[in-house]
């Protein structure tokens, strides 16, 4: 069938204390209300779940509930705050991350963890329901300009999709360069998942050297890690302030590399992706009294080292005046089902 879609704006003004239905199409509804904290949220539910959005900062998936439990890491906020500071409001289920630079700062950089896509505000934000071949669907998309004199000059363009029934959301994201000289971009798309005790991490990374490389070690509680350790989550183990490793996933015929964490009630989570688009691959793992969370597959177009360190290592995407940058990548939860037809699909693709 052709494609059809009506567009709603989101205002400010339509985000008050009490929640107020804005749309409704099948069994998709759009509701808007405001935290304690002053930050407007937008919450859709699709039938079989919900999914709560920032449409004004970030554009951020703040949480997703399916299967009876909520997919967004635990962290030391109740709900989000009003700032562009990164670790000021961190418990975000996705985010986008980048801009100008991407990752944890080095000595020779001075720009912000992460960049300025976290938090950056939306000055327009549009509530999409449409229906295609697929069946119906609810984006939430926007506008967000950072413009910096004699610097730079982008707009970020990002879309989140649900579909009806479905436990998965589709992420896109479009940068314009504005600015009259090139851009030297860099992204992370990171996605915060809530480990479960004895769960699995399945995916399409062979078990060498050249392929799991440990950037950064747990803590002496987590002493035991290694490279070769990160395929599983154990309970009592602190993985505190954090776990970082660099993979590089293969890929099936269709050019997507995936990962799962396979929950023990035989549930997942799982992240698909094009390394074509994203080279480089993150895993992320914090565990400790105050958060807990697993950040199984982040793609990206650099190793989150800052800035400085990806120029140097070429680890560069350049955005020609008036030109753009897409990039794309699926994540969610599966049902046991569907996460053994993954699992199956994941160990084909690794062991080939």
């Amino acid at each position: 069938m052709p494609a059809r879609q009506v567009s709603v704006q989101l205002h400010p003004e339509l985000f008050g204390e009490s929640e107020k239905l804005i749309a409704r199409s099948g069994s998709l509804t759009a509701t808007a209300f405001r935290y304690g904290s002053g930050v407007a949220g937008l919450r859709v539910d699709n039938g079989v779940g919900t999914v709560t959005l920032l449409p004004f900062q970030g554009q951020q998936v703040w949480d997703a509930a399916f299967l009876g439990r909520s997919l967004a890491m635990r962290s030391m906020f109740d709900e989000p705050q009003p700032t562009r500071d990164y670790l000021s409001t961190y418990g975000a289920l996705f985010l986008h991350c980048g801009g100008t630079a991407m990752g944890n700062p080095g000595p020779a950089d001075t720009h912000p963890l992460h960049g300025e896509l976290p938090n950056i505000p939306y000055t327009s934000a549009q509530l999409v329901l449409g229906e295609d071949d697929a069946g119906g669907y609810a984006d939430l998309t926007g506008i967000a300009r950072d413009t910096l004199a004699f610097d730079h000059d982008f707009v970020s363009r990002p879309r989140v999709r649900l579909r009806e029934g479905s436990t998965v959301l589709d992420i896109a994201i479009n940068v314009e360069n504005r600015a009259s000289k090139p851009l030297a971009f860099f992204y992370l798309a990171h996605i915060n998942f809530r480990p479960a005790d004895g769960g699995l991490l399945i995916d399409t990374v062979r078990s060498d050297d050249s392929s799991i490389v440990m950037r950064q070690p747990a803590s002496a509680e987590a002493s035991e890690w290694d490279a070769a350790s990160f395929r599983s989550l154990k309970a009592g183990v602190a993985i505190e302030p954090e776990a970082v490793l660099m993979l590089k996933p293969e890929t099936g015929e269709d050019g997507c590399a995936h990962a799962l964490h396979r929950r023990p009630d035989g549930t997942g989570d799982f992240v698909s992706y094009r390394p074509s688009e994203l080279p480089y691959a993150v895993r992320w793992i914090t565990r400790s009294g105050d958060q807990d969370a697993l950040g199984l597959l982040l793609p990206a177009t650099a190793a989150p080292n800052g800035r400085a360190a990806a120029i140097k290592e070429n680890q560069i995407v350049w955005i020609e005046p008036g030109a753009s940058y897409d990039a794309s990548l699926r994540f969610g939860a599966a049902d046991a089902e569907a996460a053994s037809r993954l699992e199956a699909e994941i160990l084909t693709i690794r062991d080939s």
